[in-house]
């Protein structure tokens, strides 16, 4: 069974909108992600608006869909993987000193059979493949703020 929240968060010294700016630019989303290969909205950034993704593990490659969920500049942008029912959001908030990241995976009922029986088969188990999603978020939460940083 999947868990229902998996998250990963960082303090990054520059303003909300320039991370905004790095986040939301879908096209730069594998230069964060260890797993993302390729992201690209199917029209502009909002609510309902479809992208087509490629991930990659290794050498095993899959292609998934989402649907933006949740799009409020400067605050929180959310997706729905199509193939799995899990949503993934970033969440900023302002500090001191810049800004808090807040990224997360939300099962809440869990994924699909179909993804279970997947990621068992092909990707060690759900246990295991989360505890390297949960790597990769904070793995993407470091490329974006070295980015943010070293402007």
């Amino acid at each position: 069974m999947a868990a229902p929240l998996l998250k990963a968060e960082i303090d990054i010294k520059a303003p909300v909108t320039e991370v905004w700016n790095l986040i939301s630019d879908f096209r730069r989303m594998p230069e964060w992600s260890p797993q993302c290969r390729w992201m690209k909205p199917l029209g502009a950034l909002r609510p309902g608006t479809r992208t087509i993704n490629v991930n990659r593990r290794g050498r095993l490659f899959w292609p998934t869909t989402s649907v933006i969920t949740e799009f409020v500049p400067d605050r929180k942008l959310a997706f729905r993987v199509t193939e799995n029912h899990s949503v993934w959001s970033y969440e900023l908030e302002p500090t001191a000193d810049g800004t808090r990241v807040t990224e997360s995976r939300r099962a809440d009922d869990g994924i699909t059979s179909v993804s279970t029986f997947l990621t068992n088969k092909f990707m060690g188990g759900v246990e295991s493949f989360e505890q390297e999603l949960v790597a990769g978020m904070k793995a993407s939460l470091e490329r974006i703020k070295a980015a943010a940083e070293h402007r």
